[in-house]
């Protein structure tokens, strides 16, 4: 083995070019695939593992205290479906006064009469401060941001009730309440439903939860059950956004993995049929034929492995901070530790890329094995006569420049080589276009509305832990607002928390005054409000409560109530958002005042010039100049830096395959130059005979990388439940598809040139010599 593995070491420095394409396939194969199958871990694993931890429910489910008592709920919970369940525990809707913001609450939370943390179920992390275990004491349900100060603050409570002292900080994943009180305090807060929690054997699907569901509560009185959520859709709401990328980067981690088989195929098939007399010294010098196939597996492994590992740490470097911000969210804290690149993942892309590179150049490192060392050493590195003659001689009458004519048939001489760059070409082609979808519908997502409003002025500010509030009161304020110079329109905008009936998912109603309700939002499906009494909801709102266009729901707040149309569906991937008219939120909320104003500017206006005027005009609102869209900013550049490595490795594979043949054709190129062909002549036939390649590597890729992008981009959007309007998705014209054509022929020539360059620059007496 020592002779097989000294002779391998002297045949990769000898062909560094070869070693360097290797090399900068598989990392960057490696790379895609590291993000891409992590990724695809992380989108479930991080839940998993946290719901498991804390025994999160199954279902959460919740009742009329009216209708059934609590020992017809516990009875109920023994019964044999249930894998385990915790409660009855009373349930109450308390409304805050605005001064409890700094605790980050809502203006409505869900409190529960809990005696301990733990139990069978939903076993909540108390990870600050005490249980609430005397009446007075609270503990809320938050994640982080907090200080030592916190506890021992006191929660103002509605009505002239008792303020309650926060003592304790927990968190619950499965979030079945914002705050936890004593069974003896809970009574004080006038409970309204009862709330119980249940794991089931069989949650792996909704329907299946629901069936469980209904054979627990079939003996409980009609319309006991008024409430229930599937842990899948918080599970669901927690990983979309991870979801979302996953497709895409699957997508490329696949046309990474084939460009890599193909080029390596193509790499190893070049070694043996240039190095025939090299085959054929070794055998004739002693080596057997596995030796000999050994020597070319191990020059493929070694740049392969090199790769593989520099493209696995690097994927380990880039996926951190990109899970980081794929996760974003409420949830975010406690999935940190848990948002990784599993080890499983890693082992995948260590063993495997190796593996398929040696599978790619398995083929042709047997054809070295079947050689005999008198055939190897007599057939040199010339082809064989007669191949794609009669082709060739087909071109050579036609009226095209001798040099075109030429070039156009070298790949016939060679066509199993052609073959394998011209699929590396294909690939590449199908990249670019599929990115070039993607970046197109990323790009109009992204920008979607953004003449709707250039600046957000916030109606307050936080100073020092104190909130500031502006010095003009609202219709003042918006009006100061509009007379500012380069305003053209001001929307207000408010936002309050209500209960959709018969629903246990909060709703966020945003309410809307002014001259420009749809603030920039996409209208998907029917049309925008014109009265009052009407909503236009969220795609993901529609799906996540079976909700459809022209549907009436009904929206809770208190003692009041609206029954509402919905009577369009806008892009947003907020499953917890509908949008109404200001006496809709009025009739709701009375006393509910703007939280901010949307200023729509006039054509060239500064947007940072009239934030600086609004803070000027008052002290006590915060103007926000809009930003850039971060996830298509995220998504277009990861994609276009994984188009253009893939779409380099491409021209690699087609720089290695003239590199080749101009080797093969030394004694071909020598003879033309003597008969009086120019280098310009000789670049020309050599770059012509890719450019073939291209033109038809682009004729394939296109359908190809159109087909990809159909396949991949309802997905994105599935995964965070949006749906996108056509406009977005009809990216394929005339102009964009003349452009994609080009892309095979950029890939081939920029791959060919150097190659074709040094070939003309070649000298008849530096051939001969050679012979």
């Amino acid at each position: 083995m020592r002779a097989v593995w000294r002779t391998a070491r002297a045949a990769v420095r000898r062909r560094r070019l070869q070693t360097l394409v290797i090399a900068l396939v598989t990392l960057t194969s490696t790379v895609a695939m590291v993000v891409a199958l992590g990724l695809l871990d992380a989108a479930s694993a991080p839940f998993d593992k946290a719901f498991g931890k804390q025994r999160g429910p199954h279902v959460v489910a919740v009742f009329d205290p009216a209708r059934v008592s609590d020992a017809r709920l516990a009875e109920a919970a023994r019964h044999p479906g249930v894998a385990a369940a915790a409660g009855p525990y009373a349930q109450a809707t308390v409304e805050l006064p605005d001064s409890t913001l700094h605790f980050g609450l809502g203006a409505e939370i869900t409190v529960v009469g809990r005696a301990d943390p733990g139990g069978p179920v939903d076993r909540l992390d108390l990870w600050a401060g005490r249980w609430a275990t005397r009446p007075g004491e609270v503990v809320l349900n938050r994640q982080s941001d907090w200080t030592a100060d916190d506890l021992g603050k006191r929660l103002p409570m509605p009505s002239g009730g008792p303020d309650l002292t926060v003592v304790g900080f927990a968190f619950d994943l499965s979030r079945t309440a914002d705050a936890w009180v004593a069974p003896e305090q809970i009574g004080a807060l006038r409970p309204t439903a009862t709330q119980m929690l249940f794991r089931f054997p069989d949650a792996s699907s909704d329907d299946r939860l629901g069936a469980q569901l209904d054979t627990v509560t079939e003996a409980l009185p009609a319309q006991a059950l008024t409430a229930s959520r599937s842990y899948l859709t918080l599970k669901h709401q927690v990983s979309s956004s991870a979801r979302a990328y996953t497709p895409y980067l699957m997508a490329f981690g696949v046309l990474g993995i084939a460009v890599a088989v193909l080029i390596i195929a193509n790499v190893v098939s070049g070694a043996v049929i240039s190095g025939l007399r090299h085959i054929g010294v070794l055998k004739a010098l002693g080596f057997t034929p596995g030796q000999v196939v050994a020597v070319y597996l191990t020059m493929i492994s070694v740049p392969a492995v090199a790769g593989c590992v520099l493209g696995t740490v690097v994927g380990n470097l880039i996926a951190r901070p990109f899970f980081e911000f794929v996760f974003m969210g409420p949830d975010a804290g406690v999935l940190h530790d848990s948002v990784s690149v599993a080890a499983w993942v890693n082992a995948v892309t260590l063993l495997g890329m190796p593996a398929v590179c040696l599978l790619a150049a398995l083929a042709p490192a047997l054809r070295a094995h079947r050689m005999s060392a008198a055939r190897a050493i007599s057939a040199g590195s010339a082809p064989r006569a007669g191949r794609a003659l009669g082709i060739q001689r087909r071109l050579a009458g036609s009226r095209l420049p001798r040099s075109v004519s030429l070039g156009m048939g070298l790949p016939f001489a060679r066509p199993g080589r052609s073959a394998l760059t011209l699929a590396a070409v294909v690939l590449g082609v199908t990249t670019v276009t599929f990115a070039t979808g993607l970046a197109t519908t990323m790009n109009r997502f992204g920008n979607a509305g953004r003449d709707a409003y250039q600046v957000t002025v916030y109606a307050s500010h936080f100073k020092n832990g104190k909130e500031i509030q502006p010095e003009h009161d609202d219709p003042e304020l918006q009006s100061l607002l509009g007379r500012l110079p380069g305003a053209r329109a001001i929307t207000a905008r408010a936002s309050v928390d209500v209960r959709l009936a018969g629903s246990a998912h909060p709703v966020i109603l945003e309410g809307r005054r002014g001259d420009r309700l749809g603030l920039g939002g996409v209208l998907t499906d029917g049309r925008w409000m014109r009265a009052s009494g009407e909503i236009v909801a969220g795609s993901a709102f529609l799906r996540q409560n079976g909700v459809r266009v022209g549907d009436r729901v009904r929206l809770e707040k208190g003692g009041r109530s609206e029954r509402v149309l919905v009577v369009g569906e806008f892009m947003e991937s907020n499953a917890r958002v509908v949008a109404a008219d200001w006496p809709t939120l009025t009739a709701l909320a009375p006393d509910e005042k703007p939280i901010a104003y949307h200023v729509a500017l006039r054509a060239g206006t500064d947007p940072a010039a009239y934030a600086r005027a609004a803070r000027a005009a008052d002290a006590g609102i915060t103007p926000d100049v809009r930003g850039a869209n971060t996830i298509t900013q995220t998504i277009v550049g990861s994609a276009s830096a994984l188009t253009l490595m893939l779409a380099a490795v491409a021209s690699l594979g087609v720089f290695n395959t003239v590199v080749l043949n101009t080797r093969d054709r030394r004694r071909d190129l020598g003879m033309l130059k003597s008969i009086g062909m120019t280098p310009r002549q000789v670049t020309a036939m050599t770059v012509t005979s890719m450019a073939v390649l291209g033109a038809i590597g682009s004729l394939l890729g296109i359908p190809l990388g159109v087909a990809g992008y159909e396949l991949v981009m309802p997905r994105m959007a599935g995964a965070v439940d949006i749906s996108l309007p056509p406009y977005m998705t009809d990216v394929w014209r005339a102009p964009a598809l003349a452009g994609l054509a080009l892309a095979g022929l950029a890939i081939a020539v920029l791959g060919a040139f150097v190659p074709a360059r040094r070939a003309g620059r070649l000298t008849i007496a530096e051939v001969l010599r050679s012979e």
